[in-house]
């Protein structure tokens, strides 16, 4: 039977930018949910090792051996010396670099789907360290559950994923590179999160974010990628809207909604003013 693992898209509800290790990392304190929608990974035991893209957004990225994917699976073989060949696919629907931690999602995806595959646990600490050398991303996506997050991601703590509500995730088809808008900073000691209240609802939590929170690579994105601004101004007009933001270092916006169905509601009217954005209605927990 073909194990089957959802690579979920990550959303930085909130990203603080705290300070500047001396190994060049900067110090981050975030508040991360998981939408239902992502990439999907499915592995198999097979007669040949096998790797193969398909999804809409296949095209935009290679099957190369830098692949997050295939960096993982040489990881795991090395951790377990597990070598058996393997079928692997990769359904790309995620943009690429914008900000929804697509290729760590993936990675994480694979990482327990090998787990999965060889009755390993993937809490057990040597698969940690694995996924944090493949990025600060993928330890969180490997638990693909609503979390503060600090340090380069790594200082985990879920939160209690009971509060569920909509999300319009929206890329303009264009891609911003992490680093790049780490390098557009104005200051990189910007005050940390406050401490978390309880959300009874959504717009408690709306109003928490709105208030109390940002994304400080919110202005070094829009500096490289104009078109931000023009996203998340479409994103703040739309009907039953609680709040508009750019996820991670973009150029994917969201926006936050009751429920699903505000969501999709919502995307149908983008949808038809923006039909060439990549617009995705989903759902989400915190």
């Amino acid at each position: 039977m073909p194990i089957v693992e959802e690579a979920r898209a990550k959303v930085n509800l909130a990203l603080h930018v705290i300070g500047r290790r001396p190994d060049g990392y900067h110090e981050l304190d975030m508040l991360v949910a998981f939408a239902d929608a992502g990439d999907t990974v499915t592995l198999a035991p097979s007669d040949r090792d096998r790797f193969d893209i398909d999804g809409p957004m296949a095209g935009d990225i290679g099957a190369g051996a830098d692949n997050l994917v295939l960096r993982a699976l040489r990881g795991f073989r090395d951790l377990s010396g597990q070598t058996d060949p393997l079928a692997i696919r990769l359904t790309k629907r995620l943009p690429v670099a914008s900000g929804i931690g697509g290729g760590s999602a993936d990675a994480a995806a694979i990482l327990r789907g090998l787990c999965n595959l060889h009755d390993r646990s993937a809490d057990d600490p040597a698969i940690t360290a694995l996924a944090q050398s493949l990025g600060a991303d993928v330890p969180m996506c490997v638990m693909s559950r609503p979390a503060h997050a600090a340090g380069i991601g790594e200082r985990i703590a879920p939160t209690g994923g009971r509060l569920s509500f909509g999300l319009l995730l929206v890329n303009p088809r264009v891609g911003v590179s992490t680093p790049a808008a780490f390098r557009m900073l104005e200051r990189h000691d910007n005050p940390p999160l406050p401490t978390l209240p309880a959300f009874d609802t959504v717009a408690d939590l709306a109003a928490f974010l709105t208030i109390e929170t940002r994304n400080d690579l919110e202005l070094p994105a829009e500096a490289i990628a104009p078109i931000i601004v023009d996203v998340l101004s479409a994103i703040a007009r739309l009907p039953g809207i609680r709040l508009a933001r750019m996820s991670g270092s973009g150029a994917t916006c969201f926006g936050l909604f009751d429920d699903r169905t505000a969501a999709e509601m919502a995307a149908t009217q983008l949808a038809a003013d923006r039909p060439s954005w990549w617009i995705q209605p989903t759902t989400s927990v915190f």
